[in-house]
Parts: structure tokens; C-alpha cells; sequence
């Protein structure tokens, strides 16, 4: 037989609104260029099969704009087949209408998978979806696999939404899906969705991950597989491509008295495109107060050229001596207020929430009169 080659992908989350950033209209425009990209990636990966593990929508009812685009768009890549399974933001019992509809348009090319039956995949393979008929399935949803028999020589691709273990990211139970589904059910690949960075499970068990990042858990591009298998009992080439517009990265500074904070900031910034990535940095350890005005400046400088650029103080504490409090002022009720709060950000007392809180109000007080100087 020729060798089977598909697409894994999930969580495409059609719709995501990307409320509380300020380019969510970019992020949003990025996302609904998902479904031309992975037809690129099929064609060129000579894969004529997009196998998408659940959460095709962000909601259960999409706005029609957003599945009718989604759909028509599939439909012109004819050349291509998309299976397109019910995970949890868009499960059976939820978004019933809606994968009703899609069916309704009547695209040859566009396959639901809303039961959990085996569905041919070419002339030497065979798909067995776990469609996910609630949000949060009390069951392992693989489960009927391992009794599923097929012809000898058939290869088998399990397709299902959920986690493998406990990882602690949305609203999915943990460990739904068990994590030797393809040895109990004699499974050539098992395509996971879910979890929203490409991980390996084991060799027949993987997640492409999310096509275009969703946050900052899951650092640098969306990502999809091109999987390639021989044979039945074959094991399968994996090829993890990047498909993500833009790159979402978390940074920690550990700072010390002494460092230069802008340099120290600048240095570990990402690469690339500044205008593409989202930056989250996180400052901790001590610093002068001149030194954490100085970063918050740095930052203030630089954040504009982000897509979108966090900086958190809150682990950053205060380290203050006399000359620190004369520069906010020497004398009078910013003294008295810059000196209490010196001593709440060092009291052993207070819970470190409290000496946090002190800390960052003194080091924002610091900064106010430094601008005000400036």
C-alpha cells in the first residue's frame, strides 16, 4: 500500500475573542487564517487528510460569520478531506445546531464525526473517533476502541479531545484519556487535542497542539503534525511544522542589587518580529529602588513595540536604605509615607502578599517622583 499521510491538528478555536488585548482584532484576523494555512501545510506535506481533534470553535455557537467562513473554506480545498471531531468547547450535547448546520451545507469534503463508530480513511485505513458528547466527560471517551475489530492489515488512527494526565489547563478532568490507548486498542496513532502545545505521549501517541497559541502556557508558535505511516504496525513519522502567526513567550528576570535591569531586560527578550510576539516578563528577586525605576522605565520604553508586553513586579522586592527615601523626599509627609512603607515591605509580620503590595507602592511612589524630576 502507499503510505497514508494526514494532518493532526486541534483546538483551532474559531472565534476566540481575545478580550483585554489590545490587538485582539490582529489575534482574532491570525485565527481565522488558520484554516489556509493547514491547507498548505496538507498540501505540501502531500497529506490529503486534516484530521482536527475537537475544538474547532471557541463556543458551541459560533457566530454564523465565523462557521460559514470556517466551512466555505474548507470546501474550496477540495483536494483536501477534513474530519472534524466535537471536543469540549463544542461538544455534542452543546453545539448540536451547529454541527448540524455544517452537515446541512452538504461539502463532500467536510466530514463530522459525531459518533463513535469506525470511518473509513482511504482503501488501508481506518478512523475511530471519540467524539465528546459533554464538556466534561466522566469517562475515558477511547474507551470503545480497544473492542473495535477491523480487517487485518488495516492501519487504525484514533482521534479523541482530552488530557492523558492532569494538566492543569482549562476545565477537562484529568487524566481522561488513558495514556496506553494505542497498545489496548492496537492503535497505529492515536491524534490527541486538548493540551495546547505539541507534546509526545509516546511513539504512537501525540498532540499536534494548537495552530495559533491561545496564551502564554505553550511559548513560542502554533504548531500541527504531518504523520506519515507505512504500514499497519508501522511506526509513524512525526513532523511537528510551525503554522502560528504569533509567538507568546513568558520571561523571568532574577535580578539582584547591582544588575543592570535594562540590559538584563533587553538581553532576554525574544527574537524575531517585534510587532508578532506577546511578552510576559516576570521580575523577581531584590533591587534598588532607583534600579526598579529604572526597569519599569526600560519597559515603558519598549512595550509598544509588542503585539502585546506584560512586565510583573509583584515578586520584586525593595531593597531601601537612607539615600533610596531621600530621593523620593527628604523631609515631610512623603518621607513619612516612603518610610512606613519601607518597613511594611520588610516586616517578617505581614503575610508576602502585604510586603509585595508595600513594595511595589513604594517603588511606584519612587518612580512618580523621578518622572515628576524628569
Amino acid at each position: 500500500m502507499t503510505a497514508l499521510r494526514f494532518v493532526h491538528t486541534a483546538d483551532l478555536h474559531l472565534g476566540r475573542p481575545f478580550g483585554g488585548f489590545p490587538e485582539a482584532d490582529r489575534l482574532r484576523v491570525a485565527r481565522r487564517g488558520l484554516i489556509a494555512r493547514l491547507t498548505d501545510v496538507a498540501r505540501q506535506g502531500g497529506a490529503p487528510h486534516v484530521l482536527v481533534a475537537g475544538d474547532v470553535f471557541e463556543t458551541p455557537n459560533p457566530a454564523a460569520q465565523t462557521w460559514r467562513q470556517a466551512v466555505a473554506e474548507m470546501a474550496e480545498a477540495a483536494d483536501l478531506t477534513w474530519w472534524l471531531l466535537p471536543g469540549n468547547h463544542d461538544n455534542l450535547a452543546a453545539a448540536r445546531t451547529t454541527w448540524e448546520a455544517i452537515q446541512a451545507r452538504g461539502a463532500a469534503n467536510i466530514r463530522v464525526l459525531d459518533t463513535a463508530a469506525p470511518v473509513p480513511l482511504g482503501e488501508h485505513a481506518v478512523l475511530l473517533p471519540a467524539p465528546l458528547t459533554v464538556r466534561r466527560p466522566s469517562s475515558d471517551p477511547t474507551a470503545w476502541m480497544a473492542a473495535c475489530e477491523t480487517p487485518p492489515g488495516i492501519v487504525r488512527i484514533g482521534l479523541a479531545h482530552g488530557p492523558v494526565q492532569g494538566f492543569g489547563e482549562g476545565e477537562m478532568p484529568a487524566d481522561v484519556v488513558a495514556p496506553d490507548r494505542d497498545r489496548t486498542a492496537a492503535l497505529d496513532y492515536l491524534a490527541l487535542g486538548d493540551w495546547h502545545g505539541a507534546l509526545r505521549v509516546s511513539d504512537r501517541v501525540h498532540y499536534a497542539g494548537t495552530p495559533e497559541r491561545t496564551g502564554f502556557l505553550h511559548p513560542g508558535r502554533g504548531t500541527c503534525h504531518v504523520v506519515e505511516i507505512a504500514g499497519a504496525g508501522s511506526p509513524p513519522h512525526v513532523e511537528t511544522v510551525e503554522t502560528g502567526v504569533f509567538g507568546w513567550h513568558r520571561v523571568t528576570l532574577d535580578l539582584v542589587p547591582g544588575d543592570d535591569p535594562a540590559a538584563r531586560l533587553t538581553a532576554a527578550l525574544p527574537q524575531g518580529p517585534r510587532r508578532d510576539l506577546l511578552v510576559q516578563v516576570t521580575a523577581q528577586g531584590r533591587l534598588r529602588l532607583g534600579d526598579a525605576t529604572a526597569l519599569a522605565a526600560a519597559a515603558e520604553e519598549i512595550g509598544p513595540e509588542f503585539c502585546h508586553f506584560d512586565l510583573d513586579t509583584t515578586a520584586l522586592s525593595a531593597e531601601v536604605d537612607a539615600a533610596d527615601l531621600d530621593e523620593i523626599a527628604p523631609t515631610g509627609a512623603l518621607r513619612a509615607a516612603s518610610t512606613e512603607l519601607a518597613a511594611e515591605a520588610a516586616d517578617p509580620a505581614l503575610s508576602a502578599r502585604d510586603r509585595a503590595l508595600a513594595a511595589a507602592a513604594l517603588r511606584r511612589l519612587h518612580a512618580l517622583v523621578a518622572e515628576g524630576g524628569r
